[in-house]
């Protein structure tokens, strides 16, 4: 069998596996409940993996691993080990557990949802629906990007008809089964993205390119040393930096990752979770980005056709790799993007329909429309999403303001609802206000095009603390009607 149709019956396998997992659920996501938490019932291993799955997708593998890699060689690795640590082992500890009781408490479904509770604002609630769906529309398209540059190298289609496919495959996942499709497809693509990454580090390090472990290392090392990277120079130490504790530290803050811990059955699943989560992403980002540092062993100093969202992509097709295991690869990159874009999908449109249309406009409505109105929604957000991915935009900076100013705007005003009842209303709005123009104004005047997306992204989140404090402090000294206790938030409920 010939390579195009090893792989394009691999592929075709996958896709009739997500179809079936659509049909299967479509029942069990009749109602809103279901479409959005999953009655939330999730276990451990079903949570962690639709965690990492909506964590780590084409973005990373393509995007970030190989514009890391190309850019700091080596040192990208400690980007996949941040990524571990502070994004999913410190994530799960802080976040998870928290998260679960009070959503829960509250009958929460939405990042929205919990500012109006905590905070008594529908406002809020407004601002921060608006926020996500425009700003999750750049992640989204980022995420198409990434995937159809791959598509494009290896199986060699015009990157609109990968689009596209990847396109209705996000959608009719959702729109057939919802929040628990997404989950059990979330499950299986974990594992196998577990098992093809683990299978290409080691055909990677093989080829003849790299020469080995060992070689491949000291080859680097020396190429690292010879280009000024080893030690990097202050600006990439600063960009290295930045992107680490961006892409870490700000799953804190992105709605369809907190979305994961709403719907958890109890607080055993989250302390197993917390271990497989890590674990996953130590595997699939540590050995994304290590992956992406070997580049230049590749192509030397000569940046590949098609700039840095073809790195990986150009590095797969020449490292002679058996056809099969090309075919798992592209599985592993569609399931890593397919879970992504669900997610965010999801997040955008229930927040749309609950947060803005029902609250707002239709206050009635039942829930079984409600859920129908989603779907509509998840339809037109894939639309969004594949018009702005075919903007030129790299994808690392697309993703970079998506990142940014949605994590800017919402971490601090999340994390310290959880823990502090200090922080009042006004402090809220100063903390999301403050991030959000930190982020986005940078963005918006130099037209999308600043490569110091991550910079500012870390800044955003900052200055909203400081900012969140602030403005709590001052309401309170000035007796401001904005900085009224609200103690019913954290009172014990009866099931936690």
């Amino acid at each position: 069998m010939d390579k195009q149709m090893t792989i394009w019956l691999v592929i075709g396998v996958y896709a009739i596996f997500m179809l079936a997992i659509g049909i299967l659920y479509s029942r069990k996501g009749s109602d809103m409940a279901g479409f959005t938490v999953g009655g939330r019932s999730a276990g451990a291993w079903i949570s962690a993996l639709s965690y990492g799955t909506a964590y780590f997708s084409a973005v990373m593998f393509i995007g970030y691993s190989g514009g890391s890699g190309w850019s700091y060689g080596l040192w990208s690795v400690l980007v996949g080990i941040g990524n571990a640590v502070f994004g999913s082992l410190l994530a799960w500890l802080v976040l998870a557990n928290r998260t679960r009781k009070i959503t829960r408490r509250h009958d929460i479904k939405s990042m929205p949802q919990l500012f109006e509770k905590r905070f008594q604002s529908p406002a809020m609630r407004l601002f921060s629906c608006i926020v996500i769906f425009v700003f999750l529309i750049p992640y989204s398209a980022s995420v198409y990007k990434g995937l159809t540059s791959v598509c494009s190298v290896i199986l060699g289609i015009n990157e609109q008809v990968c689009m596209i496919i990847i396109a209705i495959a996000s959608a009719l996942l959702l729109v057939l089964g919802g929040y628990m499709a997404t989950l059990k497809a979330d499950f299986v693509q974990g594992f196998v993205m577990m098992i093809g990454v683990t299978a290409l580090i080691v055909l990677v390090v093989l080829s003849p390119q790299v020469g080995g472990l060992s070689q491949g290392l000291s080859n680097m090392a020396d190429y690292m040393k010879a280009h000024e990277m080893a030690p990097l120079p202050g600006k990439s130490a600063v960009a290295l930096v930045s992107t680490l504790l961006m892409t870490s530290f700000g799953t804190w803050g992105l709605p369809q990752m907190v979305h994961k811990y709403y719907g958890i059955r109890d607080g055993k699943e989250v302390k197993r979770g917390t271990i497989i989560s890590t674990f996953f992403a130590l595997l699939v980002a540590g050995g994304g980005y290590f992956i992406g540092s070997l580049s230049h062993l590749f192509f030397g100093e000569t940046m590949p056709e098609g700039g840095k969202d073809f790195i990986v992509p150009l590095m797969l097709d020449s490292a002679g790799l058996p056809n099969l295991l090309i075919g798992v690869i592209l599985v592993l990159l569609i399931s890593a993007s397919v879970s992504t874009l669900s997610s965010i999908t999801l997040t955008a449109c229930t927040t749309v329909s609950m947060d803005l249309v029902k609250s707002t406009f239709a206050k009635k409505m039942e829930d079984r429309n409600l859920a129908a109105l989603t779907r509509i929604l998840c339809l037109a957000f894939v639309v969004l999403s594949y018009v702005i991915a075919n903007y030129p935009t790299p994808i690392l900076e697309m993703m970079s303001y998506s990142w940014g100013i949605i994590s800017g705007s919402f971490l601090a005003p999340y994390l310290l609802s959880l823990y502090w009842k200090g922080i009042n209303r006004a402090g809220a709005w100063a903390g999301m206000l403050g991030g959000f123009l930190t982020a986005f104004l940078p963005a918006a005047l130099s037209g999308f095009t600043t490569p110091d997306g991550p910079l500012y992204a870390c800044l955003a989140m900052i200055l909203s603390f400081a900012l969140c404090f602030a403005g709590s402090k001052m309401a309170d000294v000035f007796h401001w009607k904005s900085a009224q206790p609200n103690e019913k938030f954290y009172s014990p409920g009866t099931e936690e």
